[in-house]
């Protein structure tokens, strides 16, 4: 029978975006795919360069060998996004650049050596933006929210509701000039004294408590860090005053006022000095320096605000500035579309670090080719004399895949044996997914539990609770997964620029190669033998589900390098 060739699905350069935070602390760079159709994006990666900008003083804080490390970070962002052909990114910069004196000089070199326009945000424009990026995490739309984020120069306060700013500002208060000013000096009463007098001179205080709010809402990495710390029981041994020992595992993104309290003691002044320091930079890592400083002035806030409990943001202005970018180009774009979302990513941040969760997004982004690409051939199936797939596949049906995708490991919490059973139980036990009906979030754990080892069957007794419409779904979207995360193993591969196809001769997957310099070119790192045969494997599960083959391709860009990529030019 001759080819009938079928359009191809690829992934959509267009629908990648990014955003460069020059803070004072680090800079970051968030690099996300957008769903139109659906609304939310998915994190690809997340690259962070310890510049800080803000160690010097203000007058001073672009000087050479800050400027110097500010240029090389920004360099390799550059040529990070040109390696993925991401063209639309937005590049912004906070207080460090905003308090400089010699700005002009330093954001001329940004631009002459870089070629990025930098965004140098006001205190309130800043703030307005993290409280986007909060909306994308936390489902919060609704409520008038005060969102606190800690920077390393200043900290920005800000109410809002329904997307709209009701009040904002930035305060010259930040974990790095209060590190430098009072903790290096071991002047904690000190400092504390300062941050009372700053707050109370600006006047936040008293506009805060005129406008109200519902809830506390806290982001940035210090915040975070704050969390983790209790969420963790770095304080577990201390005991409070009623006699309650902290660090109950059950929180889930939050923390109370006590908490923070019991935290705050055990850094400022816990056991011998040298074990306790030691002890605090294995735990917070590059943080440890400026963590003191950061918990303190937050200790602070609560008090004068009166915050009793404090919900936290995985997202802050990268996201913000990622979702204004979006409302530019999307009409509708609705900044609270993420927060169902944001829950899945949400419980997937509490058990994965940023390689596990990139891993995770680029199985998502694989996963979401094939899945369009099935649904593009189904639609075009009976005009083309093809077999249809067995049922029909819609948008939430994606949803519940690339949710499944990004918490697929975060059983390997426990060590990687059956590390898949514990992936679903944590997904199944606990109110972590935000929107998600019962059948929907056993759904997403059964596809999680299922995305390794042995394939499950119709009759399986974690099925029997669905409808049969529900139990070949559950087939499909298994076979999609598991081959995707074994795809996704093959290093050298750009995620970006996959394609799917299908004519006579079956499906067909066409990944490109990455243009990462650290690879020769044309040259793909092959699997391991195992990861190699676990791929055929998947391959024959899906034959099995679909009733077609499906190849997968990788070009060789090179002559001389076809001998060494043979084995991945035509697999299936």
């Amino acid at each position: 029978m001759a080819t009938v060739p079928i359009p191809t699905v690829s992934a959509n350069p267009t629908n990648l975006f990014a955003s460069i935070d020059m803070g004072t602390n680090s800079f970051k760079l968030l690099t996300v795919q957008f769903n139109p159709s659906t609304g939310k994006f998915l994190h690809l990666h997340r690259l962070k360069e310890p510049v800080v900008l803000g160690r010097q003083a203000a007058s001073a804080a672009a000087a050479v060998d800050s400027q110097l490390r500010a240029i090389e970070a920004l360099k390799e962002f550059r040529n990070f996004l040109q390696n993925h052909e991401i063209h639309r990114h937005r590049t912004v910069a906070t207080a460090a650049v905003r308090e400089a004196g010699n700005q002009a000089e330093f954001l001329r070199r940004v631009r002459d050596e870089v070629g990025f326009e930098v965004e140098v945000l006001s205190g309130e424009e800043e703030a307005r933006l993290i409280y986007l990026g909060a909306l994308q995490f936390l489902p919060i739309y609704e409520k008038t929210a005060l969102v606190i984020d800690i920077g390393g120069g200043s900290t920005e306060f800000l109410l809002g509701q329904k997307g709209k700013a009701i009040f904002g500002t930035s305060v010259k208060l930040g974990h790095v000039n209060l590190t430098q000013k009072f903790v290096n000096h071991n002047e904690i009463l000190q400092m504390r004294s300062h941050i009372r007098s700053i707050l109370r001179q600006c006047g936040i205080v008293e506009k805060i408590k005129h406008h109200g709010f519902e809830i506390a809402v806290g982001s940035s990495g210090t915040v975070q860090s704050i969390e983790k710390a209790i969420f963790s029981g770095f304080s577990r041994n201390v005991v409070s005053n009623d006699g309650a020992l902290c660090g109950d595992l059950g929180r889930d993104w939050r923390f109370s006022r006590e908490e923070l309290r019991i935290l705050v003691e055990r850094l400022c002044g816990g056991g011998g000095e040298a074990i306790e320091r030691a002890r605090r930079d294995r735990f917070f890592k590059r943080r440890s320096e400026f963590i003191v400083a950061g918990a303190v002035l937050l200790d602070e806030i609560f008090a004068m605000l009166d915050i009793e409990e404090m919900e936290v943001s995985g997202y802050a202005l990268g996201e913000g500035v990622v979702a204004e970018m979006l409302l530019q180009v999307c009409d509708n774009y609705d900044f609270n579309a993420n927060a169902r979302w944001g829950s899945v990513v949400r419980l997937a941040t509490r058990f994965l670090g940023k390689k596990k969760m990139g891993t995770a997004s680029q199985c998502a982004n694989i996963t979401k080719v094939i899945f369009e690409g099935l649904r593009k051939c189904d639609t075009l199936a009976e005009t083309e004399n093809q077999v249809k797939l067995p049922v029909s596949l819609n948008d939430k049906d994606l949803e519940y895949l690339e949710a499944a995708c990004v918490l697929h490991n975060i059983g390997l919490i426990t060590g990687e044996k059956g590390y898949h059973k514990q992936s679903c139980n944590i997904i199944m036990n606990g109110d972590h997914l935000y929107g998600y009906s019962t059948e929907e979030v056993k759904l997403i754990a059964l596809l999680a539990r299922h995305h390794r080892k042995k394939f499950p069957k119709p009759n399986h007794g974690s099925l029997k609770e669905f409808s049969k419409e529900v139990k070949e779904k559950f087939k499909m979207l298994c076979a999609i997964i598991r081959v995707s995360i074994a795809v996704q193993k093959h290093r050298g591969l750009n995620i970006q620029g996959m394609e799917f196809s299908r004519s006579s001769e079956g499906f067909k997957l066409i990944v490109s190669e990455t243009k990462d310099q650290s690879l020769l070119p044309g040259i793909v790192q092959p699997l391991a033998e195992g990861d190699e045969a676990e791929l055929r494997k998947e391959l024959g599960h899906f034959e099995m589900v679909f009733q077609e083959k499906l190849s997968i391709a990788v070009p060789s860009s090179s002559s001389e390098s076809s001998e060494r990529s043979r084995h991945l030019q035509w697999m299936h």
